[in-house]
Parts: C-alpha cells; structure tokens; sequence
C-alpha cells in the first residue's frame, strides 16, 4: 500500500510539474494578451496544487480535505480556470474594441465568430457571410468554419447584448458542464478517477483551451455522450448526438466512425441502420435549412476553407509532424496527406480486427485517430491537442465505471492508474478499496 501512495504521488506531481511549466512558459512568452492572462493565474493555481500534494502526506487525520487528492484538482481548476475567465470576461465587456494587435486580445477570434455567426443567423438565416459582398480579399477571421450547430453557443450575445456572462466561452462552458452530467447520469453516476479529471479537466490544454476559447469543449462532451449512450440506449440517441457534434465541427468525423464500428459490433446490422438513419436525418435536420439559404457561402466556409481550399488560406500553422512535412514543398505536401491516408487505413483495420466493445475501447480509439488526424494534417494547430488529452481521461473514467459494475476492480488492479480518492497521512498515500 506505502509502494502505490508514493507511485500516486509521484504521478500527481509529475502532473502538476508538467503544467507549471507549460503555465509559466506561456506567461512569459506568449503574444497573446488573454494567453498571458491564464498564464499568469495557472502558474499559481498549479504551483498551489504542487504545494497541496506535497504537504497532505505530512498533514494530521483532521485534515481529510486538505489531504485530499480531489482538493489540489479543485484549486488548479479554480485559479487556472475560473478566475482568468472571469478576468478576462469582465475585460472583454461591455467596452472593449477590437483591434488589430492581437496580444490585447482578451480572448481568441473563435469566441467572437461564433457570436457573429449567430446575429447572421438570426437577421439572414444563415450564419455564413457571402465572402463576394466584402469589397476585398477575405481574411481568414471573416470565415465561420464550423457547422450550424456551434451558433446555439452564440446565441447569448446575440439575443441578450453585450455583457459578461453573453460571453461564448460562458456558454461553451455551461454546455459542457452539463453535457458531461447527462453522460454521468447514462452512466450511471460512476466515481470518477482523479486522474481522468488531471487529464480531462484541468489539464493546461484544458483550461488554457476553456479560458480564451473554448469552442473545443463542448464537442469533447459531445462526443464522450455519444460514447456513453452507444452502449446503453437505443442507437437513435447515439445518432441524434453525433449528428449535432459533426454539425459543430468536422473535427469530430473520427469520433463518428469510431461509434458506427462500435455500434455494428454491439447492436449488430439492425442496430447500425437505426444509428446511420439517425444521423443522416438529424443532419438533415440541422443543416438543410442553413445551405438552402445560401449554398455556396456554406461550402466556402464549411467544407472549402478547412481544406485549405478557400479564398483565403488557414492560419493554422502549429509545427506538428504533418505541417513541417508539408512545408518541404508540393512534394512535402503530397507526402503529409499519403502518410495521414496510411495512418486513416492503419486505425480502420485497427477497428475492424479489434472492434471497441466497451466505452473505454470505443474512447480510446477515437483518441488516437484525433490524435494521428492533428499530428500529420498539413495545417494544424497544437491546441487541438486538447482532444485526445481529454479523451484519454473519459477513457480512464469509462474504464473505472466499468470496472466497478463488472464488480472486477479487486481482481484487476489499478492498471489505468490511481482510480480513487487516495487518503493521504503520515505512513501511507495509497487507494482507498
């Protein structure tokens, strides 16, 4: 019990170190106003939750809270979280102005998109702007490179006004919260491991993401939803679910693949049919009314522009494996999309010789083909990263829930890693049974 608390421990600081550093790296060095904002505040909520760790095996018996693992997770989430939000929200409203510099930017272009998406939608019908009525070459800030679904977390601002709290980060994450509930109660209201929260909640990708953005989020819940009710309801849920993720953003295409494998294995070919119809006509749903208004601007914006086939050239330029290969030239070029074919082939024989039969497979998989999908895209960005991250710690926690209705956690172990709240106090920091 003494060998697995200090292996706890040792993970919690590792953990913690890592983020630290990529807090106060990002403080001092990035360009970005809203960047250093969270930067500033996360390199005290992670020192702070270092500290935490350190202390609670030296702390007395009264102390239960503060010895707690799920107490440094609370701190990090407060000051690396909440706070710069709230700092940055409040910055943002009612008065400021954007402009064209942008370390003053107290949040990313993707927050006030999505609001603009949203009064188009309500005054056209369409949240895509004809790029053609501009008058000049189109930037890539006048794009809305996401599908109808993502103007819901807009629509605050745009029915409301400017302020605080019509913010699109608030809406994101009041979204997420809860969508992560609805998963918990499909699941059953499972303990959650601390170390799937380190890796899906407060994780600086996480949080850096949940500060100036945040548009990533609720599709990371989305998807860990979908994942949840494919094994557990009839697939008409899980289909209605994936349609709306992949009218958000087509970042998700994997994570519906992943499922409808998942789903033929599990349900069979019935079961699959029911969870393609779903799809088809919840996409339908969502989507045909937004392309009848304006065909062309919606293939501009969704489908062109990601390509890297639109008027004006994605500024996503992060120096992954995929980029950096792609910057050799057309044959650079060539040479990242023929290894990203040969990596989608890999995964789906993957899939097919060892389909997901439970939640965690099914979480896993879809992890790695993000993971590969971000790595090797010839234009990327490293914040996407946040996907498999987060995935990897829905993946811990789908793995601990079934574990625990198997009643099998006694004879398996712990091999995802500490899976409980681990009592911390003077002779041991182990896992409570």
């Amino acid at each position: 019990m003494e060998q697995t608390g200090q292996r706890v421990l040792r993970l919690d600081l590792l953990i913690y170190g890592v983020s630290l550093i990529f807090a106060a790296g990002t403080a001092f060095f990035s360009e970005f106003y809203g960047y250093r904002v969270w930067g500033n505040f996360a390199t005290a909520g992670y020192l702070l939750a270092i500290i935490l760790t350190v202390s609670a095996p030296h702390l007395g018996r009264a102390s239960r809270v503060l010895r707690s693992r799920w107490t440094p997770v609370a701190v990090a989430g407060l000051l690396a979280g909440v706070v710069p939000l709230l700092v940055l929200v409040f910055r943002r409203s009612p008065s400021f102005v954007w402009g064209q510099w942008p370390w003053a930017f107290p949040s990313q272009p993707e927050v006030w998109v999505v609001e603009r998406s949203a009064r188009l939608l309500l005054d056209n019908g369409t949240p895509y702007p004809d790029l053609g009525l501009l008058g000049r070459a189109a930037h890539p800030d006048d794009y809305t490179p996401y599908g109808p679904s993502m103007t819901v977390y807009g629509l605050p601002r745009a029915l409301f006004g400017d302020g605080p709290f019509t913010d699109a980060r608030v809406a994101f994450l009041v979204a997420s919260v809860l969508i992560i509930v609805l998963a918990l109660r499909v699941l059953g209201w499972p303990k959650i491991p601390v170390l799937a929260a380190q890796l899906a909640a407060i994780s600086p990708l996480t949080l850096l993401t949940f500060t100036v953005a945040g548009d990533d989020l609720p599709v990371i819940a989305l998807i860990v939803l979908a994942t949840a009710l494919a094994y557990r309801v009839d697939p008409v849920w899980p289909g209605i679910v994936c349609a709306v993720v992949v009218t958000t953003k087509l970042t998700a295409l994997p994570a519906l693949g992943v499922l409808a494998v998942a789903i033929m294995v599990y349900r069979g070919g019935r079961g699959l049919a029911v969870f393609l119809g779903a799809v088809v006509a919840t996409t339908a749903v969502l989507t045909v009314p937004v392309l009848m208004v304006d065909p062309s601007s919606f293939v501009e914006h969704v489908i062109m522009f990601p390509a890297g086939l639109g008027e004006a050239g994605s500024p996503a330029a992060s120096p992954l494996p995929g980029y950096l290969i792609a910057q050799l030239g057309p044959v650079g070029h060539a040479a990242a999309l023929a290894l990203l074919a040969l990596a989608a082939c890999a995964i789906v024989t993957w899939l097919f010789v060892r389909p997901p039969r439970d939640a965690a497979a099914a979480t896993q998989r879809i992890a790695v083909s993000l993971g590969t999908a971000i790595c090797l895209a010839p234009a990327t960005r490293w914040g996407y990263l946040v996907y498999p991250l987060a995935l990897a710690g829905a993946m811990i926690g789908f793995a601990a829930g079934e574990r625990a209705v198997d009643g099998s956690a006694d004879q398996t172990g712990t091999p995802a890693g500490p899976t409980e709240d681990a009592v911390a106090d003077p002779n041991t920091r182990g896992i409570q049974a």
